[in-house]
């Protein structure tokens, strides 16, 4: 599904919408030409019952996998918001180092968003993360060692320092899970094919008008489609068109940082 959640919103729509929306409006056609009226209309009543159990167990699975990767779309965006915050309360503490130790403290912080920015998210839209952003993460936890090692007279300063570390990273390592989607490849089997039954079976009343029947199952696609859509778009926070973007990284670098980008 990635190729699918990586397309743009203006291909997307039409290739999995409009086109199957059509196709969906073709099926009475097809079924009337070879079922005759008065066949379809004697089970009518039968297929009625049988489409609201269907109709209601589908419509709860995909409102389920809506909000589930929902959910965890806001996630994502929090998790980078966390980041960005735990990695501006370190350039806050670094005032309480001597000038040096911050000074080298600043640099690797801001190597580290930098590569954030640069390498992680094109990475993410993969689905991966980026090593060279790994290594720049793993350059922080170097240098406030190099800091501890040296006995500071800030004890506190650096025990937060590390704790704030540490929430960066755990902000990351929620990110790159994120990156990979949420909805298993077994649920988007689920989810198509309970599309195409539920779609499917309104082909098979027995209604005078044609047209109309032609039209509500148009009605019906379009919903189930969009549906499928949203739940294909935001599966992958950090891919296509709507996406969780790296802004409060950005902005805190140019805040904070002593490295510019390139």
């Amino acid at each position: 599904m990635q190729s699918l959640t990586t397309m743009p919103l203006w291909l997307s729509v039409p290739l999995l919408v409009v086109l199957p929306t059509a196709i969906a409006m073709s099926g009475p056609f097809v079924v009337r030409r070879f079922v005759r009226l008065d066949q379809l209309r004697t089970n009518n009543e039968v297929a009625g019952f049988k489409f609201a159990t269907i109709g209601v167990i589908y419509a709860v699975l995909l409102a389920f996998a809506v909000i589930v990767v929902w959910e965890r779309f806001n996630v994502a965006e929090s998790d980078v918001a966390r980041e960005a915050s735990a990695v501006a309360t370190i350039f806050r503490l670094s005032d309480a180092l001597d000038a040096g130790h911050r000074d080298a403290l600043r640099a690797a912080t801001s190597a580290y968003l930098t590569t954030a920015i640069d390498k992680d998210w094109p990475a993410m839209e993969r689905g991966t993360g980026s090593d060279d952003t790994l290594r720049a993460i793993s350059n922080i936890y170097s240098v406030l060692l190099k800091t501890h090692s040296l006995e500071n007279d800030n004890p506190i300063v650096m025990s937060e320092l590390l704790r704030q570390l540490d929430d960066v990273s755990r902000a990351r390592r929620s990110r790159l899970e994120a990156a990979d989607g949420t909805v298993p490849d077994f649920l988007w089997l689920v989810l198509i094919g309970g599309a195409i039954i539920t779609v499917g079976f309104t082909f098979f009343f027995g209604i005078q008008n044609l047209y109309a029947q032609t039209l509500m199952t148009g009605a019906l696609a379009i919903l189930v489609f969009f549906g499928l859509l949203t739940v294909i778009v935001i599966d992958r926070p950090f891919s296509g068109d709507v996406k969780v973007e790296p802004e409060p990284l950005i902005h805190l670098l140019k805040d904070f940082g002593t490295a510019s980008r390139p």
